[in-house]
C-alpha cells in the first residue's frame, strides 16, 4: 500500500533528515514510527502526502508515485490527524467532520449524514456533540473529532502524528483502546508517529525504530522488545523491555495448565490431588478448592471457594499479570470468549513467563535452536493453589 524506495531528504544547509529509507507498509497494517525528536519520523510521514518533498527516491501509495499526483487531490484522499487536531473553530463539530467529503463534491446533506455516522463510530453522540463548537469539547473529544474527520472521505491511508500526545495519561490510554477497536473494524493502512515506545508497541502491527534519519529495526513489537537488533534499539526500548513485552503478547491456549475439574454437584473422591477448579452448568468457572480440601473428599459445594480472577484467551499477558497481583492469586482461570466464556484452563506465573519466551522464539528468525523454547521456562510445574483468587 505504501512503499519507500531509497528515499532521502536533505536541506539546503546540508542537514540530512532522512537517509536512503526503504520500507513497505501492507494494506490494512498499522505501522508505528518511533524515535527521539529530530530523528526523521515526522519527515518520513509528511513525504507520503507531499507536505515534505524528498530530495531523492520515490514514495508510492497503491503503486503510484505520489510525485505525479496533484498534492491537493492527494491530501484529500489521505487522512491526516495531528496532535493539535486543527479543527476549524468557527464551524460546528458536524461541519468540521463533513469538510473533506464536501470538498470532494459530496452534497452537504449526504456529507453531514456521513459525518454523523463517523462521530458515532468514534464514540460521540452526533445529536449531542454535532452542534457544538471545538472550544466546547474536552481535549479527548477533540481528538476523536480529528479522527472522524480524517476518516470522512473513506481514505485508504491514514497518517497520524502524535495524535494523543496532548491529553493526560488516563484519557490517552482510553483513546488508544478506542482507536485499536476502531482500526479492527475499518482496517486502514496507518502510519502512526510517536516518541513513546509503550504507545508504539501497544498500537503497532510493526514498529520502525528510528535512529538519526535511518530505521534501526523494523519488526513486530514482541521482536523489537525481545530481540533488539542493535545496542541503540536496546537502549531506546529500555531495560524494562521484558515488562513492556507483556502488553503485546496475547494469552494463548498453549500457555495454559489443566488442573482437576469438578462440577458444582459432584462429590470429591477421597485422596484426589488438587487444587481443583469448579464449573457451573454452563462450563464457566464457579470457584476453586484448595489442594488439602480436595484430598479430604466430600461434597464439592461444601468446599468450593469464590473465584474472581479470570481472563479471556487472547488478552495481553499484562492484563493477566495485573489480575494475578490484584487478587494475590497463584493462578487465574482463563475462559474462551468464542465458546461462551467456557473454562479453558489456568495460567500460572511460570506459564506466563514461558509465554513471554514463546513470543520471542516465534518471531525472531535468528534465534538459535532452543533459545526460546516454549518448555524452557524454569519452574513450569503443575498449578498451585491460587491463593486468595
Amino acid at each position: 500500500m505504501i512503499r519507500f524506495e531509497h528515499v532521502s531528504k536533505r536541506y539546503a544547509d546540508g542537514t540530512s533528515a532522512v537517509d536512503d529509507l526503504s520500507f513497505e507498509v501492507a494494506e490494512g497494517e498499522l505501522v508505528t514510527l518511533v524515535g527521539p525528536s529530530g530523528c526523521g519520523k515526522t519527515t518520513t510521514m509528511k513525504m507520503v502526502n507531499r507536505l515534505v518533498e524528498p530530495t531523492s527516491g520515490r514514495v508510492l501509495v497503491e503503486g503510484r508515485d505520489v510525485a505525479g499526483v496533484d498534492p491537493v487531490q492527494l491530501r484529500r484522499r489521505i487522512g491526516y490527524v495531528i496532535q493539535q487536531v486543527g479543527l476549524f473553530p468557527h464551524r460546528t463539530v458536524l461541519d468540521n467532520t463533513a469538510t473533506v467529503p464536501q470538498l470532494l463534491g459530496t452534497g452537504r446533506a449526504r456529507a453531514r449524514a456521513r459525518a454523523a455516522e463517523l462521530l458515532e463510530l468514534v464514540g460521540l453522540d452526533p445529536s449531542v456533540h454535532g452542534p457544538r463548537y471545538p472550544e466546547q469539547l474536552s481535549g479527548g473529544q477533540r481528538q476523536r473529532v480529528g479522527v472522524a474527520r480524517a476518516l470522512a472521505a473513506d481514505p485508504p491511508v491514514l497518517l497520524m502524528d502524535e495524535p494523543f500526545g496532548a491529553v493526560d495519561p488516563v484519557v490517552r490510554e482510553r483513546l488508544q483502546n478506542e482507536f485499536l477497536a476502531l482500526q479492527s473494524r475499518v482496517r486502514k493502512t496507518v502510519l502512526f508517529v510517536t516518541h513513546d515506545i509503550e504507545e508504539a508497541v501497544r498500537l503497532g502491527d510493526r514498529i520502525a525504530v528510528y535512529g538519526q534519519g535511518r530505521i534501526e529495526q523494523f519488526d513486530a513489537p514482541a521482536t523489537v522488545l525481545g530481540a533488539p537488533a542493535t545496542e541503540y534499539v536496546a537502549g531506546f526500548v529500555g531495560a524494562d523491555r521484558g515488562l513492556k513485552r507483556l502488553a503485546v503478547t496475547p494469552l494463548a491456549r498453549v500457555d495454559l495448565e489443566h488442573p482437576a475439574v469438578f462440577q458444582v454437584g459432584d462429590r470429591l473422591p477421597g485422596g484426589a490431588e488438587g487444587p481443583a477448579v469448579v464449573l457451573d452448568g454452563a462450563g464457566q468457572p464457579y470457584g476453586w478448592i484448595p489442594a488439602e480440601e480436595v484430598r479430604l473428599g466430600g461434597e464439592v459445594r461444601d468446599r468450593v471457594r469464590r473465584m474472581d480472577a479470570r481472563v479471556p484467551l487472547g488478552s495481553p499477558l499484562k492484563q493477566a499479570l495485573a489480575l494475578m497481583l490484584r487478587h494475590d492469586a497463584g493462578w487465574i482461570a482463563v475462559v474462551d470468549p468464542e465458546d461462551g466464556d467456557r473454562f479453558a484452563g489456568v495460567l500460572t506465573p511460570a506459564r506466563l513467563h514461558r509465554a513471554l519466551r514463546r513470543s520471542v522464539g516465534a518471531q525472531e528468525p535468528t534465534a538459535g535452536a532452543g533459545s526460546a523454547r516454549p518448555g524452557s521456562a524454569p519452574g513450569a510445574a503443575g498449578a498451585e493453589d491460587p491463593g486468595r483468587g
